[in-house]
C-alpha cells in the first residue's frame, strides 16, 4: 500500500448557514458563526487519513492562532505535518462560507500563507516520494507550484490526482502527467472538455446528486450516485478526492476508486461543516454497506 502526499491549501473556514444564498446587494440573517479547520488541501488530506491512508501534508500556515489550530487539527486526524511551514510574515488562509438550508454554498477565500507555497514545499514533497505513492494537488496555491509538483511526482514515478478547483488557472491549458483530473461540471466546461480530456490519463466530472462521469481509455463510464438527504455540500468534493486517493494508494483501479469517492462525497453532504463532515469507515458502512477492507486491486 502506498502513501498519500497532499500539497495544497490550509485554511480556517468561517461558516454561516442561511435560509437562502444572498443575491448581490442583499443582507441575509444567518445562524451562529462556526470556525472550522479547512482548505481543500488539508480537507483532502484528512479525508484520506480518516479512511485509513498514510498521509503527509505539505503546505504553509501563518504564524498566528489560526495557524496553530490548523496544524493541531491535522495531527488529531493522523496527518503527518512535519512538512507544513509556519510563515510569520503572512496570516493563515481563511475561507468565508455561506451555506443555504438545501446544502448549496458559496465560498470566498483569502489565501494568506497559501499564496507563498513554492519551491521549498515542492522540495519537501519530492523527498521520500516513491512509485507506490499518490500525490494530490488542487489550485488554491500558485499554479507554477502545482506544475512543479506534477513534474516532481512524475520523476519519482508517483501517481498524480489534480482537483481542478478553482479552475481558472488552467482553463484551456493541457496538464500532462496527471493520472486523474477531478472537476465538477462547471469547472469541466471552463477547462475545455475534450481538449483537457486528451491531455490527462483520466478525467472525472462530478455531478453532485447525479453522480459522476469518468472519461478514460476513449470511453465514458457513468458512476451512479449514492442517494442521501443533503444538508451541506461544502466538503463533498474534498471527501471525494480524499477517498479516491485512498483507494488508488490501496491499489484500486480508477473506476472503483471513483465509486468510493462518490460514496464518500455523499456521506459528507449529510453533515454540516467541512472538516466535521469528512467520513470515517463506519459512516460508509452505516450509510452504504461499504467495507473498506474490500478496497484493493
Amino acid at each position: 500500500m502506498g502513501s498519500v502526499a497532499v500539497l495544497g491549501s490550509i485554511n480556517m473556514d468561517l461558516v454561516v448557514r442561511v435560509p437562502a444564498l444572498p443575491l448581490p446587494g442583499d443582507t441575509v440573517l444567518g445562524d451562529r458563526l462556526l470556525t472550522v479547520p479547512g482548505g481543500k488541501g488539508a480537507n483532502q488530506a484528512v479525508a484520506a487519513a480518516r479512511l485509513g491512508a498514510r498521509v503527509r501534508m505539505i503546505g504553509r500556515v501563518g504564524g498566528d492562532e489560526f495557524g496553530r489550530q490548523l496544524v493541531a487539527g491535522l495531527r488529531e486526524d493522523g496527518v503527518r505535518t512535519a512538512d507544513v511551514i509556519v510563515d510569520a510574515s503572512e496570516p493563515s488562509g481563511t475561507a468565508l462560507i455561506v451555506v443555504e438550508h438545501g446544502g448549496q454554498n458559496t465560498v470566498t477565500v483569502a489565501p494568506g500563507a497559501n499564496r507563498r507555497v513554492g519551491e521549498e514545499e515542492v522540495a519537501r514533497l519530492r523527498r521520500g516520494l516513491g512509485r507506490d505513492d499518490v500525490v494530490v494537488l488542487q489550485l488554491e496555491i500558485p499554479l507554477d507550484t502545482v506544475m512543479a509538483a506534477i513534474a516532481a511526482a512524475k520523476d519519482a514515478g508517483a501517481r498524480v490526482i489534480l482537483n481542478a478547483a478553482p479552475s481558472g488557472g488552467i482553463a484551456r491549458r493541457p496538464v500532462p502527467f496527471v493520472d486523474l483530473l477531478v472537476a465538477n461540471w462547471r469547472e469541466a466546461e471552463e477547462l475545455g472538455g475534450k481538449e483537457l480530456e486528451r491531455s490527462v490519463g483520466a478525467l472525472v466530472v462530478t455531478l453532485g446528486a447525479d453522480g459522476s462521469k469518468l472519461y478514460a481509455d476513449g470511453r465514458m463510464t457513468r458512476i451512479e450516485p449514492q442517494p442521501v438527504e443533503a444538508i451541506d455540500a461544502t466538503a463533498a468534493g474534498d471527501a471525494f478526492v480524499g477517498a479516491v486517493a485512498f483507494a488508488i494508494a490501496r491499489g484500486a483501479h480508477i473506476p472503483d476508486a471513483v465509486r468510493l469517492g462518490g460514496a464518500a462525497g455523499a456521506a459528507a453532504a449529510t453533515k454540516l461543516g467541512a472538516r466535521p463532515s469528512l467520513p470515517f469507515p463506519e459512516d460508509l458502512k452505516r450509510l452504504f454497506g461499504i467495507e473498506l477492507d474490500d478496497v484493493h486491486d
